[in-house]
C-alpha cells in the first residue's frame, strides 16, 4: 500500500477509475440534497473536512520524506495545494475575497484533476486513495462554505480572480525557472497524460492556459449566478 516500486499501473478511465469518480459525484450531490438534515451537524462537517485536508497534504509530504524522495517539485505550490490552503484558510478565519479566489479553482480543477489525473499508483495504493479524498475534499468544502456558511459570489469576481491568479502565476513562472520545476504547469504539461496535453506546446501553450481557466471560471460562476437571482427573487417577495 505505500510501497514506491508497486501498484504501478493505473490506467485512465478504468473501472476503478469510474467507480471512484462516480463514489465522489454521489457524494457530491448528497452533500446538497441532505444540506438541511446535515445543518444540525454543521460544526463536525467543517472540522471533519478540515482535517481532511490537512492530513492528507501532510501525509503525502511524510510519505515522500519516509521513502527518502521528497524533492523541491513536491512543494506545495500546484493550484490543488494553494486550494487547499486557502480551504483551511477560510475554515478558520472568514473572508470573502479569499473564498471568492477559492470558488473559482477549488470547484472544477480538482474534478477535471480527478477526470483525467496526474497519477500512476492503483487503488488500494496510498497515493491512489491520497490524491482522490483530496481532490474530493476541496469542491466540498467550497459546498460547505456556499451551502452552509452563506458564502456568494458577485459576477464581477470572475475577472478580480482571474487577475489574482495571474498574479500568482507570475512569481510561480520565475520560481519554476530558477528550480527546474512545472509548478501550476506553467512550464509544460503533466508528465501523464492529462487534459493539459491537447494545449500545444510555446506560446499557445500558455494561450491556451489561460482561455482554458477564464472559460472554466465563467462557466463555474453560472450555478451561483442562477442561485443568487433566484434567492433576490424570494426576498422580493418576502411581505414587507
Amino acid at each position: 500500500m505505500f510501497s514506491v516500486t508497486e501498484m504501478r499501473d493505473f490506467t485512465i478511465f478504468s473501472m476503478t477509475h469510474l467507480v471512484t469518480l462516480l463514489l465522489f459525484f454521489i457524494a457530491y450531490f448528497l452533500f446538497i440534497y441532505y444540506r438541511k438534515r446535515l445543518k444540525p451537524y454543521q460544526r463536525q462537517v467543517k472540522w471533519t473536512l478540515f482535517s481532511i485536508l490537512v492530513v492528507c497534504e501532510i501525509s503525502h509530504h511524510l510519505w515522500l520524506i519516509l521513502i527518502n524522495d521528497w524533492e523541491v517539485a513536491d512543494l506545495p505550490i500546484q493550484l490543488c495545494s494553494l486550494s487547499t490552503f486557502l480551504a483551511i484558510f477560510l475554515f478558520l478565519k472568514p473572508n470573502k475575497k479569499v473564498f471568492h479566489l477559492l470558488f473559482f479553482i477549488g470547484t472544477i480543477p480538482p474534478i477535471l484533476a480527478m477526470v483525467t489525473p496526474d497519477m500512476v499508483y492503483q487503488f488500494p495504493h496510498f497515493r491512489f486513495l491520497k490524491y482522490f479524498i483530496h481532490h474530493s475534499a476541496i469542491p466540498i468544502a467550497v459546498l460547505y462554505f456556499i451551502l452552509f456558511e452563506g458564502y456568494r459570489v458577485p459576477r464581477k469576481a470572475i475577472f478580480t480572480s482571474f487577475l489574482t491568479l495571474n498574479m500568482i502565476a507570475v512569481p510561480v513562472f520565475i520560481l519554476n525557472i530558477f528550480l527546474d520545476t512545472n509548478f501550476f504547469f506553467l512550464a509544460n504539461p503533466a508528465e501523464t497524460k492529462t487534459l493539459l496535453n491537447f494545449f500545444g506546446t510555446g506560446i499557445m501553450y500558455y494561450i491556451s492556459l489561460e482561455s482554458a481557466a477564464l472559460v472554466t471560471f465563467i462557466l463555474t460562476y453560472l450555478p451561483m449566478g442562477r442561485l443568487m437571482k433566484r434567492e433576490r427573487k424570494l426576498e422580493s417577495r418576502q411581505p414587507l
